[in-house]
């Protein structure tokens, strides 16, 4: 990923102003589709398209099936190219004139951030396939499926603490746009669980950040026992090599969602030994897995990738399927919004923890995680067979 690019993208949504509400339509009808439709980040340096495509196949299959009581599902996957004016058209295009009555399986940069406010305005809720930046955890019309860097974070820490029973924990963040305060929550969630403190915690990072080893060495030096670190895949791939060449042993190195990954396990070989990257859904990779089996036959089927975006975007279609289902009358923008603020968690065994919509200011229901690491052979081994869970979740 090009981080420098996010960098950008995410500071001008930080200052991007909120779009008026463009009025509240209500979809096509009872004998018309019912119009769906989701805000990613398509085109650009840095894309996110496996989400929607994957949200797609499942609408695609309900579509085959005979749709909801008789009516199609109409799905329009808008591109924002990870800019904030862009993000603005794109939502309201979706909202004004196709017409939605609700959102799913979006993944962008700059969406939430951006479009928050107008989604909020115009009573239209959105189950997020991959929530990204702060605004996808403190919308009360927006709920991701997935963990998401912030609470991962904390999730990371947990695990560290509670799990691998370690006492010097230091964590070192790459900050983009807006996000500094997340990420301080985060690790201040995690001292009011555990009643710990971090030995180091360093905001200092950014997406031009190339040169790690300063960093390493002085967690080094501090006696770290484990390293949260919350960079993308080159970062990551950068941060193990620099430490491989000062000789650096004996860490547990803690990484994100963005650290799992196909490539990542090729780039570092046999040097994964120590490294613990978060999976934000059941782990992609176990193929013998069957609670991912419906997911990779959907997938494998339309011929999509097996990801863990393309895990959000199925997850959160599912989801919307299931509330579309309940409807008694005609579904409307209004009654799905009502459908959503009303929603009793839904259980799914691909996540650690059930759904959830609800009436609150903010949603992240997604508060546990389980943790890989690289086989040495290019793929990933599950280190957690239970789901690691924050105990407020």
């Amino acid at each position: 990923m090009r981080t420098a690019h996010i960098a950008r993208i995410l500071a001008a949504a930080v200052l991007a102003l909120p779009v008026a509400a463009c009025g509240s339509g209500s979809g096509a009808g009872s004998d018309g589709p019912i119009n769906i439709g989701s805000v990613s980040t398509l085109s650009g340096p840095v894309t996110f398209p496996e989400a929607s495509a994957a949200a797609k196949a499942v609408f695609d299959d309900v579509n085959t099936k005979g749709g909801i009581n008789g009516r199609k599902i109409a799905y329009t996957a808008a591109d924002d190219k990870g800019d904030p004016a862009s993000a603005a058209l794109a939502a309201r295009d979706v909202i004004q004139n196709k017409k939605a009555v609700a959102l799913a399986g979006g993944a962008s940069l700059v969406d939430c951030q951006v479009n928050g406010p107008l989604y909020q305005q115009n009573k239209i809720t959105d189950v997020r396939g991959i929530g990204v930046d702060p605004g996808c955890f403190s919308s009360p019309n927006i709920s991701p499926v997935n963990t998401g860097p912030f609470f991962g974070s904390t999730v990371s820490l947990y695990y560290a603490s509670e799990t691998l029973k370690l006492n010097k924990i230091c964590a070192f963040f790459v900050i983009i746009g807006s996000t500094a305060n997340a990420y301080k929550e985060g690790v201040d969630r995690w001292s009011k669980i555990t009643g710990k403190k971090l030995l180091i915690t360093d905001l200092s990072l950014s997406a031009n950040t190339t040169d790690f080893t300063p960093y390493i060495l002085r967690a080094r030096d501090a006696g770290c026992q484990a390293v949260l670190f919350n960079g993308v895949e080159p970062m990551v791939i950068g941060w193990v090599k620099a430490a491989q060449a000062q000789k650096v042993k004996g860490m547990k190195w803690l990484f994100l969602a963005p650290a799992y990954s196909v490539e990542v396990a090729k780039a570092l070989g046999g040097a994964g030994k120590d490294i613990n990257a978060l999976s934000e859904f059941e782990p992609y990779t176990d193929e013998q897995s069957p609670v991912n089996k419906d997911w990779r036959d959907t997938m494998t089927r339309h011929k999509l990738p097996l990801t863990a975006f393309a895990q959000g975007g199925y997850l959160s279609a599912q989801h919307m399927v299931t509330v579309l289902r309940s409807i008694k009358g005609d579904i409307t923008r209004e009654s799905v919004t009502e459908a959503m603020k009303n929603l009793k968690p839904l259980p799914s065994e691909m996540t650690g923890l059930p759904f959830a919509f609800g009436s609150g200011d903010a949603h992240a229901s997604n508060l546990a995680a389980k943790f890989v690491q690289p086989d040495g052979k290019g793929g990933w081994t599950v280190l957690t067979d239970d789901w690691i869970k924050l105990p407020n979740g």
